[in-house]
């Protein structure tokens, strides 16, 4: 274990991921400047009034893009890799943000090529379905699931779910499943709404030879 600064959110944050974010709180603003100055990882663990601080991924601060003259700022940050909070912290040792002690969860990162394709197709499945003309940029290449979790249409407790799970084949094999049970689903919707449009318009229907 060992006591990291907290910024408390209620995102998931995932390993890879690139992620700006604007301080404008005093105590954050801290942790930015301290984080830069030490040259140190902070947390941001998923937050919710009616959710347990437990699990949260470590971010690397890459760079303070602009500073305001109220001290206001605008960072840039990437996800490094997931943690458990042991113990939460109100404010870290002298300071107003705050802190906590976590373990770092161990991860791998080797999936194989067989269920990275069938992400793919699956995907490009449901993207061209709904009309969406660009896939993720990660897709072009050997990715790792962290690097496309948002964008399979995960909701937060799945999303949740996922950054705790630690094999990469495990991972794969959680996103192909949640692709396969979802693409039917959508089409249906849209088959739905579809029909619901057609209500009150003339049908031009050529019945049966009966």
């Amino acid at each position: 274990m060992k006591l990291v600064p907290l910024f408390p959110l209620e995102i998931i944050v995932f390993p890879y991921e690139s992620l700006n974010l604007h301080i404008f709180e005093p105590r954050y603003k801290e942790l930015i400047a301290d984080c830069k100055e030490n040259e140190v990882e902070f947390g941001i663990p998923y937050f919710r009034k009616d959710h347990p601080l437990k699990y949260g991924t470590l971010v690397r601060l890459k760079e303070i893009s602009k500073v305001y003259p109220d001290g206001k700022m605008d960072i840039k940050t990437v996800g490094v890799k997931p943690f458990e909070v042991k113990r939460y912290r109100v404010n870290y040792p002298d300071k107003l943000y705050p802190g906590g002690y976590v373990e770092e969860l161990y991860w791998e990162s080797e999936g194989t090529p067989e269920l990275r394709k069938r992400i793919l197709e699956l995907l490009t499945e449901l993207y061209e379905f709904m009309k969406i003309d660009k896939l993720p940029a990660p897709l072009s290449r050997e990715f790792i699931t962290y690097e496309i979790a948002h964008k399979v249409g995960y909701n937060k407790s799945q999303e949740y779910e996922f950054l705790q799970i630690i094999s990469e084949i495990d991972r794969q094999k959680h996103m192909i499943e949640h692709l396969e049970r979802i693409i039917p689903v959508i089409k249906e919707m849209e088959d739905m709404r579809k029909k619901v449009q057609l209500n009150g318009h003339f049908k031009y229907l050529q019945p049966p030879e009966i």
